[in-house]
């Protein structure tokens, strides 16, 4: 009996064993963890900031449309150049544009959403993964259109009446997808899809955070809608913390 125990306690801890190791295997080939997962990631910090003085731009005309034009009790600004007095730089995308390498991860399953509100589109520049659902909401009480048009992507253009959502994806990275709606000229905007997670959009006060970079020497870029791009090489290690700021001069 002693020797028949010992027998199927060996049998048992080796089949636990074993279904542990295929487990594991599973999950490696599910995927790429994600990145805080692993510990020891860097984070960049900074702000994006515009030297000189903010451009004037006139503040959109919804006249065509009474509807669009009595959700605003003051003028609504120009959405292409957003800085505040310091010159902090709003709906910048900073990203890391190489270093990266043949890295995958998986894409998140949760949807980011982009509003039709006020007749404009909120966020005005939305970032995203490749193959993350984006869902698109139309909160006004009257219709709009989606309409992006890609260079790296299917063009779509759809209809979105009052109250409704629908959804869709970008399969392909593309930095940055321009987006309008045919039926106010006004209402445009940008969606940036990225292929890894190491992307943020300023806020008002131009700042931005890159966090749970794996120690590497990377490029990290900057795209306007009116400025363009720069970019500057930053090496990080374990755990770092860094700061890096980026000027575009004004037009």
């Amino acid at each position: 009996m002693k020797t028949r125990n010992l027998t199927f306690s060996t049998a048992l801890s080796i089949a636990l064993t074993v279904a542990v190791c295929l487990s594991s295997r599973q999950t490696a080939n599910a995927g790429s963890p994600p990145p805080d997962s692993t510990g020891g990631g860097a984070t960049v910090k900074g702000t994006v900031r515009l030297q000189g003085a903010v451009p004037k731009l006139k503040p959109i005309n919804m006249a065509a449309d009474p509807s669009c034009a009595k959700q605003h009790a003051t003028a609504v600004p120009a959405q292409e150049i957003i800085a505040d007095a310091k010159g902090n730089l709003q709906n910048a995308i900073v990203f890391v544009s190489d270093g990266l390498g043949d890295r995958k991860f998986d894409s998140p399953a949760q949807p980011v959403v982009i509003d039709q509100k006020g007749c404009m589109f909120q966020p005005h520049v939305l970032a995203l993964r490749a193959n993350q659902p984006i869902e698109m909401t139309n909160s006004d009480s009257t219709a709009h259109n989606i309409h992006p048009v890609p260079t790296n992507n299917r063009e779509w253009n759809k209809a979105e009446l009052p109250g409704s959502k629908m959804a869709e994806t970008f399969p392909r990275e593309e930095i940055a997808i321009p987006v309008k709606c045919n039926i106010h000229p006004w209402m445009r905007g940008y969606v940036a899809v990225f292929k890894h997670p190491f992307f943020a959009v300023t806020g008002k006060d131009g700042s931005f955070n890159l966090g749970n970079l794996p120690p590497g020497t990377y490029t990290i870029e900057v795209w306007h809608e009116k400025f363009g791009t720069t970019t500057q090489k930053i090496t990080v290690g374990v755990n770092d913390s860094k700061n890096l700021d980026f000027v575009f001069k004004s037009m």
